[in-house]
């Protein structure tokens, strides 16, 4: 039989953290991390982490579980997130996956592609071509190999670009092939999906705040500290939204208002791709408004009591606390 799983989704700054705990608090849940940069240990102000006390009342997984010079894929959040779904299935507790990196969604629910292992002698060399003819020249070699792929992946993409080619050359079998075949979707769950569709303007009022209030948390000091761990600043993790953003300016390529104005603007492009991404996941609840909002949060534990009591053979589990929902 499936058991109930509830997954949070939106923009960031959409406040889908604040939601989920007041769910888990409810609900006897615990959260399912679906952020890309959250996984990254150290990378915790520009990411935007839970407090402390929160992660100490309630039980969060797939929390930095790497380094950040460690390799992580959607592949390996995949895996390691089915094991923790039946982990929380198991203790018959309430998995709430929270997040909103929508390829890592996708993997989780609907599997990915079994493609072949990296090849860092066939990067290697890829990455040498790029270097002496440009990306443009190998996105041509990828129209020809590939020409589905091709005309998906921008071929100022080098990474994506590079990787449809490796698995073409390793398999001889197209990467638009490999994603139409071998998915295999996540079974023994029935989900309840909660989107959360603030208003535009002030979801970006929002975004500009919490990049203020990171600054001022101390982001230029974090990112300090790690490229003084001897991390490089090529790395994916330093890659992300405000840490590329300081270490322009720590290189004294933007002064300290040019990283802040440039995250705030580099965030808000990235929320529209966000709500653009999730506006195509089917049977999505969507609450318009923030997941901190007296009016979303009652909304959202009435559906999911009325989700999780529709599981009659979970009625004797001590699932749901007493008067959850009657107050937020």
């Amino acid at each position: 039989m499936k058991a109930p799983l509830v997954v949070i989704l939106g923009p960031t700054a959409s406040g889908k953290s604040s939601l989920a705990i007041r769910l888990a608090r409810s609900f006897c849940g615990e959260i399912v991390n679906c952020d890309s940069v959250q996984v990254y240990r150290q990378l915790d102000i520009g990411s935007s982490k839970p407090t402390p006390q929160e992660r100490g009342e309630i039980p969060h997984h797939l929390m930095d579980i790497v380094n950040p010079d460690e390799h992580f894929t959607a592949g390996e959040y995949l895996r390691r997130g089915r094991e923790v779904l039946a982990e929380v299935r198991e203790r018959r507790h309430l998995p709430i996956v929270v997040g909103g990196t929508g390829l890592y969604l996708r993997a989780l629910l609907m599997g990915l592609f079994t493609g072949p292992r990296r090849s860092e002698e066939l990067r290697d060399r890829m990455n040498q071509l790029a270097e002496r003819k440009g990306t443009q020249h190998l996105h041509r070699i990828l129209l020809r190999v590939d020409p589905v792929s091709a005309t998906k992946i921008s071929a100022q993409d080098k990474s994506k670009v590079i990787r449809a080619l490796e698995v073409f050359f390793l398999t001889s079998k197209p990467i638009s092939w490999h994603f139409g075949a071998g998915r295999e979707p996540l079974r023994g769950f029935s989900l309840l999906k909660i989107g959360l569709n603030p208003p535009r303007e002030m979801l970006y009022s929002a975004i500009d705040r919490r990049v203020e209030q990171m600054f001022a948390a101390g982001l230029v000091g974090e990112v300090r500290s790690i490229l003084q761990q001897g991390y490089q600043a090529q790395l994916k993790a330093l890659q992300s939204l405000g840490y590329s953003q300081v270490i322009r300016h720590l290189r004294g390529e933007l002064s300290l208002d040019e990283a802040l104005d440039l995250t705030q603007r580099e965030t808000r492009r990235y929320a529209k791709r966000q709500l653009t991404w999730f506006r195509k996941e089917p049977d999505v609840l969507w609450l318009n408004g923030f997941g901190g909002e007296p009016s979303v949060q009652s909304a959202a534990l009435a559906r999911t009591r009325a989700f999780i009591e529709s599981f009659r053979y979970l009625i004797q589990i001590p699932f749901i606390r007493q008067n959850a929902g009657s107050s937020v």
